[in-house]
């Protein structure tokens, strides 16, 4: 059974639709989803999922898109969220946003330390800076690790990642025409690190491009993962589940009572 490890089921279209959603992904074999925090406005909602579901577990998180929003209030009140969670994020450092990287900077050492303090690990959110995110990663010393989400970096990249302590998450993007590194990335990194996501409702997979993404085409992106390595996709899907439940503690995390 797989593990959707980065999907927005707290954003339009998925939200409104959300029963058909779960039912569509139970049937393709996702059993479980990890549905971080964007924007603060969403962290009620996001909660509010997880305890309906059982098979939803949340995380809290400023985009660094969000990056110039926060004041002092409102990172104290990702500190009240952060422990209902099962990780923290999505963080991270993104260059192409128009957001100054000083902010994100800032935002994202934040985040670091807020899971340090709370044995969490990170969902890193990374375009066009992974020297810098590594650079960061080491000097806050993120001890718990996390996931590279949705990772567009190079193969030599990833496995600098993982002696971090960090997974590297594949998405949709393996499956189009033109992706050259999540293909070698995919196929090269070591299975131990390997996880799989949809970034719901984006970075839907080639055969579903132009519409919204959703948790049952995850299985796409295995099949596409399966193929590169030469491994089957039941040995694959077994193999990046216990990697999942391993790096957010699934099993021992209670989050009905949180």
């Amino acid at each position: 059974m797989l593990v959707d490890t980065h999907c927005h089921l707290d954003l339009p279209p998925l939200y409104e639709n959300l029963e058909k959603i779960l039912e569509a992904a139970f049937a393709a074999g996702v059993s479980r989803f990890v549905v971080p925090g964007v924007h603060p406005d969403n962290w009620e909602r996001i909660l509010s999922i997880a305890r309906r579901y059982d098979s939803v577990y949340p995380a809290f998180g400023i985009h660094p898109m969000y990056a110039d929003l926060p004041g002092n209030e409102m990172l104290e009140r990702l500190s009240l969220f952060a422990g209902k969670g099962i990780a923290i994020g999505e963080t991270g450092l993104d260059s192409m946003l128009p957001v100054p990287l000083e902010m994100q900077e800032q935002l994202f050492r934040h985040h670091i330390r807020l899971a340090n303090k709370n044995e969490l690990p990170l969902l890193v959110h990374c375009r066009r800076a992974f020297n810098r995110t590594l650079q960061i990663l080491r000097e806050e010393k993120a001890a718990r690790g996390g996931i590279m989400h949705a990772f567009s970096g190079s193969p030599e990249m990833a496995l600098m990642f993982i002696k971090c302590g960090f997974m590297i998450s594949i998405s949709g993007t393996v499956t189009w025409e033109n992706s050259g590194r999540p293909k070698r990335v995919a196929s090269g990194i070591p299975l131990s690190a390997l996880l799989f996501e949809t970034d719901a409702p984006d970075l839907a997979p080639e055969k579903f491009k132009g519409g919204p993404n959703q948790p049952a085409f995850m299985t796409e992106n295995l099949l596409a993962a399966s193929v590169l390595r030469g491994v089957a996709p039941a040995e694959l899907a077994a193999a990046s589940s216990e990697n999942s439940i391993r790096i957010f503690g699934m099993n021992g995390h209670s989050k009905k009572a949180r």
